[in-house]
């Protein structure tokens, strides 16, 4: 019997998420690259859904990942034991916020943020009814896919959380809607998957007041935009409002998983009483991640990365002018590229794929493709990169315009 490829045994034995996977082959990763079993190289404008913003491998990420399994891994379940690099982290990034997100619960995943910020605005208000935005994305886990409003897609798993409303990201008029029986109103400061969709002036603080009003927490979910994406290090920074709470993950690890729920200390000892273990996890914190997470955020702030996002973000722009573009929607180096017509978009993705540069689709917009790059690419290579994707246009629009 001939041995099956290694495609063939991932399409086998791993649970697939569609259809038609991408099926990258991936060897080895490092920088701003990725690199296939064949050993071709591609440029990674992605950075994994905006988690490698400080490349793959990172040489002082893998030094703290190294060091740090070499003398502990997992001991206890979350909160039971003192462990260093918990405690590191911590001092590392509260003082970077304002003094009332002084509280840091480290989690696994941004869902498992998201589902313990849910479970903390309940505690805290007495309150059940949450509001989110249409068009937004906070996770898959039950919890965080109640908040979604593309029904079409939910109804299979119905039923879900109770109390749920949506409210039209940028709608003033919307934020009525929040009222004397809302918990809280969990939003993203700029929508990621349905295509990078910024807030107008004065929207985020205008929500900030509305829920002051009506005695609601305001939760941001910087899932995305956290960790020098847009050019700070948080958005909610650049955009100056501050929320109840700040979800934050992805980019968080420098490629490992983790994710934090950050809010006042007073507001996060809810969960110890009435009743004690409000929220337990078993991997959350654990110290290789926080090892890594403290060397990423080290990286981040010790250096000018954050601080040449904007120039970039204004390269990029100044690049991709085609006939096929309709628009460009930018917040740093969080960027979707709107284009004429839709066909062209499975084209543009697949002929960049082809030529090496890797661009990916957003889950609410069928008409852009995102470009959130790690946020260490020169200006030398953000050239040779945006070469490829103009290629890619303009094959795309030499075969498929009719």
């Amino acid at each position: 019997m001939a041995q099956l490829s290694t495609r063939q045994l991932y399409l086998d034995h791993l649970a697939q998420t569609s259809n038609f996977p991408l099926l990258l082959e991936v060897d080895r990763a490092e920088g701003i690259y990725i690199y296939d079993t064949n050993g071709k190289r591609y440029y990674d404008l992605n950075s994994g859904i905006s988690v490698s913003s400080i490349g793959h491998t990172h040489p002082k990420v893998i030094e703290a990942i190294t060091t740090q399994a070499s003398k502990h891994m997992h001991t206890m379940v979350y909160g039971e034991h003192v462990q260093t690099p918990q405690i590191a982290y911590a001092e590392l990034l509260l003082p970077l916020l304002d003094s009332s997100l002084n509280n840091i619960y480290l989690l696994n995943s941004g869902s498992e943020v998201v589902e313990t910020a849910m479970k903390l605005a309940k505690r805290a208000t007495g309150r059940y009814e949450l509001i989110s935005a249409a068009r937004a994305y906070h996770g898959s886990s039950q919890g965080s896919e109640s908040l979604r409003s593309d029904y079409a897609y939910s109804s299979a798993f119905l039923p879900l959380l109770p109390g749920i409303k949506h409210i039209t990201f940028n709608a003033t008029p919307d934020l009525e809607k929040i009222s004397c029986r809302t918990a809280a109103v969990i939003i993203e400061p700029i929508q990621a998957e349905a295509g990078v969709i910024l807030p107008e002036e004065g929207y985020l603080q205008a929500l900030r007041d509305r829920c002051d009003e009506v005695g609601a927490l305001l939760i941001l979910d910087e899932i995305q935009t956290g960790f020098g994406r847009t050019g700070q290090l948080f958005a909610h920074q650049k955009y100056k409002v501050l929320p109840d709470m700040l979800c934050i993950g992805k980019a968080m690890g420098g490629g490992m998983p983790i994710g934090g729920l950050i809010a006042d200390k007073q507001l996060m000892r809810l969960f110890t009483k009435n009743p004690a273990l409000g929220h337990i996890t078993t991997f959350g914190g654990h110290p290789v991640t926080c090892a890594a997470a403290t060397a990423t955020l080290d990286v981040l702030t010790a250096g000018d990365i954050i601080d040449q996002v904007l120039e970039k973000e204004t390269y990029i722009r100044r690049r991709l002018v085609h006939p096929i573009i309709k628009e460009v929607r930018s917040s740093g180096l969080m960027m979707a590229v709107e284009l004429t017509k839709r066909k062209f978009l499975k084209h543009v993705v697949s002929l960049a794929f082809q030529k090496g540069a890797l661009v990916d689709y957003f889950l609410f917009n069928d008409r852009s493709f995102r470009l959130a790059p790690p946020l260490i690419y020169t200006m030398k290579e953000l050239e040779l990169a945006m070469n490829l994707i103009l290629e890619a246009m303009d094959e795309a629009a030499q075969k498929y315009t009719k």
